[in-house]
């Protein structure tokens, strides 16, 4: 029995028919967990810890919004207390007024209204944390594209303690 070189068509042909009748490149689908949130570096600065629950800070005409999940699931957490500060139009980051926290609603979305945040140190940002005894405590610092902009997002994936 003469074995000869195999064509490239041949190999394509043969491994196409394998792959069809299941036997092989079948992997079952399986949900992958969702990870948590890492905690950003200089997100805890000026933290306040108990900021009071507010409709919002100061005047308003900015805002705040996004998510908070559970990790693993990442079933939307409602009632979580997430706490904002900026340095801000009408006041620093380190102020008391231009801190505050609000709640998530049923789909685990936060809303806050605050003055427009204009950049501290070079950077226009804000901070963020969620800081209850029910989920381990994650602080988020997230940057703007640029001072311009009127809306900013952060979002949480927490991890239970």
């Amino acid at each position: 029995m003469k074995i000869g070189r195999i064509e490239r068509r041949t190999l394509l042909a043969g491994g196409g028919a394998l792959m069809a009748s299941g036997l092989i490149g079948t992997v079952p689908a399986r949900a992958q967990a969702l990870a948590p949130t890492e905690t950003m570096r200089g997100g805890a600065n000026n933290y306040r810890p108990g900021a009071p629950v507010v409709e919002r800070i100061g005047g308003g005409g900015f805002t705040m919004t996004g998510t908070v999940r559970r990790a693993g699931d990442g079933a939307p957490l409602a009632g979580q207390r997430i706490q904002i500060w900026a340095h801000t139009t009408e006041g620093h980051e380190r102020d008391a007024a231009s801190h505050g926290a609000t709640l998530t609603d049923e789909n685990g979305v936060f809303t806050m209204d605050m003055p427009q945040i204009v950049p501290a140190f070079g950077q226009a940002h804000g901070h963020l944390a969620y800081d209850s005894p029910d989920f381990q405590t994650v602080f988020l610092r997230p940057l703007m594209d640029s001072p311009d902009q009127t809306r900013l997002e952060a979002h949480f994936v927490l991890q239970p303690v």
